[in-house]
């Protein structure tokens, strides 16, 4: 004889295809009167075995107790779980959920972990990681890895740095200014080896100035910390003793490439600014020689220009610079020239001055958009003609500071957003050219 009849039983009844099982009059799909309880309510399929007709729970599920689990993985659901008491996962085992509104960490709270070759080419914008090769937290905007800034920079924010030159006689000089004001340089302290047609590259913290001509050349890269005036430090030394064609640098690494030894090279070295250390080879130039300029964005470091006469070069040409490899032809100069300055913030580089032929130089500045190739466009003019200038940028403005001939202090400024012909900013503390440059707030930073 069958234990339960359908209908006719207080324990279990159906009523309009609605089931109650202690309650005569159902009013939900199942109505139970009482405690419900279960050995395995994981099952096969998680949290997710509580279901409908039709599937998986498509309402908000409350669980009002404690939930502890050993048995893996929850779930996924259609709808919602909401947990209101305690939860408790065993150690090994991990919950997947999707994206959460609020979380509120009481203890402490780990981001992913890894080298920077194991990133995600893809995430999603506003991911999150800690690089193990930098020691530094790291997100993606969208479309690059940025440097999560970790401290506070203050009023020390916002300098250009020159460093070095020859007055004719090589200097040590190193000079600064704020980008946000007008006026003469200060003095900052003195590179360690006096040298000139060396380079500059930075992270926001540490400025580098590599290489250079000094009885003949050198290899020793100097370091400064930007915020706090003083001498420069020995960091490294380059891969040979050569002057450069030019330096740029993303938040982590600085690029120095091409030059002479007394030949023409067309090396690339790089270091990690953060660390000390000798330059290690990163790839080949398509232009060998000295004396061009370079600036990078978060993603591309840039070399424009070169020489010596009479086989200047009007080629520009890039890296990433977050891998290794030789450089790609990006467009030309509307000239072929040497000795010219440049400098970038994230969008835009600019190529200032330089030596054209015939002992003729120039005061136009050429601009390019540094994400997309093609050949340079007109900007606008330097206050006067000269060559052997270097220039710093910040988001804002581009300095250029120095020159030749007669060695001079003059600095010229410009708004990079915008075109047009440069403004006198005010003087360096010692008239000079060939000098290097750089600063804490250029186009390169926030890329790796």
């Amino acid at each position: 004889m069958p234990k339960i009849r359908i209908g006719l039983s207080t324990d279990f009844n159906l009523v309009d295809e609605q089931v109650g099982i202690g309650i005569t009059n159902p009013t939900a799909r199942l109505d139970v009167a009482g405690q419900i309880l279960a050995d395995n309510t994981a099952g096969n399929g998680g949290i997710s075995t509580f279901k409908e007709y039709q599937g998986f729970s498509q309402t908000l599920a409350t669980l009002p107790h404690e939930i502890a689990t050993e048995e893996g993985v929850f779930s996924s659901l259609t709808g919602e779980i909401k947990i209101t008491g305690e939860t408790t996962v065993s150690s090994g085992s991990t919950v997947e959920v999707g994206k959460i509104k609020t979380l509120t960490i009481t203890d402490k709270f780990a981001v992913p972990l890894g080298d920077t070759n194991s990133r995600d080419n893809t995430p999603e914008a506003g991911t999150t990681r800690f690089n193990q090769d930098f020691g530094t937290l790291e997100f993606f905007d969208g479309n690059n890895w940025k440097t999560v800034n970790s401290y506070a920079r203050g009023g020390a924010a916002g300098r250009a740095i020159w460093g070095g030159g020859a007055t004719p006689a090589k200097v040590k000089t190193i000079d600064y200014v704020q980008f946000n004001t007008l006026g003469n340089a200060l003095d900052f302290g003195d590179l360690d080896v006096a040298r000139e047609l060396n380079a500059g590259a930075s992270s926001s913290i540490r400025g580098l100035f590599p290489g250079g001509e000094n009885s003949p050349y050198t290899t020793q890269i100097d370091y400064i910390t930007i915020a706090s005036e003083g001498n420069g430090i020995d960091f490294g030394d380059l891969s040979q003793a050569r002057l450069l064609r030019g330096g740029c640098s993303s938040s982590s690494r600085g690029l120095f490439a091409g030059g002479r030894t007394p030949t023409a090279v067309n090396t690339i070295d790089y270091v990690e600014i953060s660390t000390t250390g000798n330059a290690i080879d990163f790839g080949d130039t398509v232009f060998a020689g000295p004396w061009g300029t370079g600036f990078a964005s978060p993603v591309r470091g840039v070399w424009g220009g070169g020489g010596p006469s009479p086989s200047q070069t009007d080629i520009i040409e890039y890296n990433t610079i977050a891998s290794k490899g030789n450089a790609i032809d990006y467009g030309d100069l509307g000239q072929k020239k040497q000795s010219l300055g440049g400098c970038a913030n994230s969008v835009r580089g600019l190529f200032a001055s330089g030596y054209i032929q015939n002992n003729t130089n120039t005061n136009a500045i050429e601009f390019i958009t540094i994400s997309t190739g093609g050949n340079a466009q007109y900007f606008g003019s330097l206050t006067d003609t000269r060559r052997t200038m270097e220039g710093a940028a910040s988001q804002i403005r581009g300095i250029f500071g120095g020159g030749e001939p007669s060695v001079r202090t003059d600095m010229d400024y410009v708004t990079i957003t915008s075109t047009g012909d440069a403004q006198d900013f005010g003087d360096l503390t010692v008239a000079r050219a060939s000098c290097g440059a750089t600063s804490d707030s250029h186009g390169g930073l926030g890329g790796f």
